[in-house]
């Protein structure tokens, strides 16, 4: 699947990759076991479109505001961040570890022309570094709470992004609440995910991200929290970090 040989390790759980690639045929299936990240999609890319257009002063009312960047989706799956980020004009690499995600985002980014344009490799962040790859903006949606050392992971991140480029991670929170509602209630109440998705303990507080971050020479510059309404069954951005948050950071010197 990647490179052992590489001087830099991966920083990925085998067990993570075994259990994601055994759901990796279900990832364009709405209602599958992905829904959750389905109906959660439109409200990232609001954010990803908002804060990067005022980072590299692009026009966010633009059919293809991400123009003349290089985009890279760390831990793509299915590639149902990548084939919208490739829509709004972005040149976009997709990675993953797991080859099945990978030949399931190629065969359907290849049923659109503007999507067929998106690179999509079976690698790590770690391996891309020892090749010296360089993205104006890099985004990991929902990866760092499945790899093994956080640290190294964003230390990847922060050295995949360009000077006075931009780093988007989301993930879940560890809290009291992100325990009750994305373990219990999304994995065994309303079984919105397989059981064992997520292990709590692998979760960051807001404050842990940003100290790892800023390790990495990453520094944070906004935060949002994601909030899902059972009514209207979606989600919209909020100032509640408690449970699902997204982070907009720049590298730094």
């Amino acid at each position: 699947m990647f490179n052992k040989a590489s001087s830099t390790p991966s920083s990925l759980k085998e067990p993570e990759l075994a259990k994601f690639s055994a759901i990796a045929d279900t990832w364009w299936d709405s209602e599958g076991p992905f829904k959750p990240l389905h109906n959660m999609n439109p409200t990232r890319l609001a954010f990803i479109r908002s804060t990067l257009c005022r980072h590299f002063g692009k026009d966010p009312l633009s059919a293809t505001p991400f123009e003349g960047l290089k985009i890279i989706d760390v831990g793509c799956g299915g590639g149902i961040l990548s084939e919208p980020l490739a829509r709004m004009g972005a040149t976009v690499t997709g990675i993953d570890a797991v080859e099945k995600n990978i030949k399931i985002a190629r065969l359907h980014a290849d049923l659109d022309p503007t999507t067929s344009t998106i690179e999509y490799c079976c690698t790590t962040a770690e391996k891309l570094v020892d090749e010296q790859r360089k993205f104006d903006a890099v985004i990991a949606l929902e990866v760092i709470e499945h790899v093994a050392d956080p640290a190294e992971f964003c230390k990847s991140l922060g050295a995949l992004t360009v000077h006075e480029g931009a780093t988007v991670v989301s993930t879940i929170n560890r809290s009291m609440r992100s325990y009750a509602t994305a373990i219990i209630a999304a994995e065994y109440l309303l079984q919105w995910l397989p059981k064992g998705t997520h292990q709590w303990s692998s979760f960051l507080t807001p404050e842990e991200l940003t100290m790892i971050l800023k390790r990495a020479s990453i520094d944070v510059k906004e935060m949002a929290g994601f909030v899902y309404n059972p009514l209207t069954g979606r989600w919209s951005l909020s100032d509640d970090i408690s449970v699902n948050f997204i982070g907009f950071s720049t590298k730094e010197n």
